[in-house]
């Protein structure tokens, strides 16, 4: 039988509106931020040309207003099994593997996203999913309690199993298929104030870790945040202020530039939720749960190995600098700390590229002129090689090519944490010494985890050879 599949980009993109619609309706604080976000995109735009002309340039101008992630939190080997098998529905893949746990958040995670440049462009949505280390409660007894709970709880509707199935058999779902999928695929991200655990219980793992209590206490992995991306988050922070949405004290990641780098992040601080506990006698008892918040993200320019560890330098330095984690009391002092290390990292993208400090677009600009016999061997152009870094600088000099930032699609672990301790009940800083294990994590997952550098790196190459093949036409 023949079928007529519906792109996965178009699935993608269909369930992160939908994925859009429901946390506003879950969380109206949520949808005030992205009429907020929007607001200040516009008017960056409007103000700053030159960053108007990137964005369509690198394609990411039409997709700025759907940006999104989202953070899912799951208890088992099989949920996460299962949750790789549906999000490659919506050609998302596992990018990535970061371990918090020495950050003080008993998780290991990955990124699930769409891997290639014109799938981000056509819906750039991501979720950041966590697997609970059960290895590191150190009370044993609630560790067999945490288990039993898990086991007990089935995190997907039969019908989205069974679309996923049938995905995986046909090779593809129809347009009608699709969209029973999305409402399907919905239910495991909703929110339930019913939980299937007792009070008692429930606070026993608050006692060990908000998030512990987040994962094992709820009938699946409600979707704990959602994130547009914004073009100037320090002024949406202080438009957060303003609006009496309460932000958090810090904006994770590196301070502001000229050319954003990696990933800045903030949020409004998590709702306490009225939530029913169920007790052993089936009855429930009132109580409420403090973890799901609103995210605002700023992206900046992919960095290389080279580059990340100059960042993870500096930011270390500043932290160490510092000598207390950032928060509300010594805010101001830490960005002054942080702004004066990152000194030693260019803020300008030229000087990035030259120096091998980050990821970008080689592009041949139009009608360019003055292509000479240096085309002749640009066939076997490779970027990292000493001649052919030369001759493409002359190009881009003579500016014949110029070069544009790869967005950084991905997470920063000290970040993500970072987020993720100022939105739980938490008092204190937890520590974990389990180590970090992606081969346990993958053999979880059922899969290989994409190297995030590794795709820049595709991505950059790619864009050379069709830089070249541009120019050869001019030639």
């Amino acid at each position: 039988m023949n079928h007529t599949f519906i792109s996965r980009d178009d699935i993608r993109h269909e369930f992160s509106m939908a994925m859009s619609t429901m946390y506003q309706t879950e969380v109206p604080l949520y949808g005030d931020l992205l009429d907020l976000v929007a607001e200040v995109n516009t008017q960056v735009l409007n103000q700053n040309p030159e960053i108007k002309e990137q964005l369509a340039h690198t394609g990411e101008l039409d997709r700025l207003s759907m940006e999104r992630h989202g953070a899912i939190r799951l208890g088992t080997a099989d949920e996460l099994s299962i949750m790789r098998r549906l999000f490659a529905v919506m050609g998302m893949h596992p990018v990535g593997y970061y371990d918090l746990a020495p950050a003080g958040v008993p998780v290991h995670s990955t990124a699930f996203r769409a891997i290639d440049a014109q799938a981000l462009n056509q819906s750039p949505f991501r979720v950041f999913t966590s697997l609970l280390r059960l290895d590191l409660i150190n009370d044993e007894a609630l560790k067999q309690d945490a288990i039993t709970a898990l086991a007990n709880r089935q995190i997907f509707t039969d019908n989205v199993v069974s679309l996923i199935e049938r995905f995986e058999a046909q090779g593809g779902l129809t347009a009608e298929e699709g969209e029973q999928f999305i409402k399907e695929a919905l239910e495991t991200f909703r929110w339930h104030d019913k939980t299937p655990i007792s009070k008692e219980l429930y606070q026993r793992l608050l006692a060990q870790h908000g998030l512990i209590a987040d994962v094992v206490g709820f009938k699946g992995p409600h979707i704990n945040h959602l994130t547009p991306r914004t073009l100037d988050i320090d002024t949406v922070q202080q438009g957060m202020q303003a609006k009496g949405i309460p932000p958090k004290a810090i904006i994770e990641g590196p301070p502001k530039r000229e050319c954003p780098i990696l990933l800045r992040q903030t949020s409004f601080k998590a709702l306490e939720e009225a939530v029913l506990f169920k007790n052993p006698n089936g009855e429930y008892e009132q109580g409420h749960h403090t973890a799901r918040f609103g995210e605002i993200e700023q992206r900046g320019v992919a960095l290389t190995p080279k580059g990340k560890a100059l960042y993870d330098e500096l930011l270390s330095q500043a932290r160490s600098r510092l000598g207390a984690t950032p928060n509300a009391d010594n805010a101001s002092e830490y960005y002054q700390i942080l702004e004066k290390a990152f000194d030693a990292f260019p803020d300008d993208y030229q000087a990035m590229h030259n120096e091998a400090l980050a990821y970008f677009y080689y592009q041949a600009v139009d009608n360019a002129a003055d292509v000479d016999s240096a085309m002749l061997h640009l066939e076997t152009v490779d970027a990292q090689t000493v001649d052919s870094k030369q001759i493409v600088n002359a190009l881009i000099e003579k500016g014949t090519i110029r070069i544009e930032p790869i967005v950084y699609e991905d997470f920063l672990p000290v970040s993500a944490a970072g987020i993720f301790q100022s939105n739980l009940q938490q008092d204190k800083q937890s520590n974990y010494d389990g180590n970090s294990n992606q081969h346990e994590f993958e053999q979880a997952l059922g899969a290989s985890i994409y190297d995030e550098l590794a795709l820049y790196e595709e991505i950059q190459a790619q864009s050379l050879k069709d830089c070249i093949n541009a120019l050869s036409s001019f030639a």
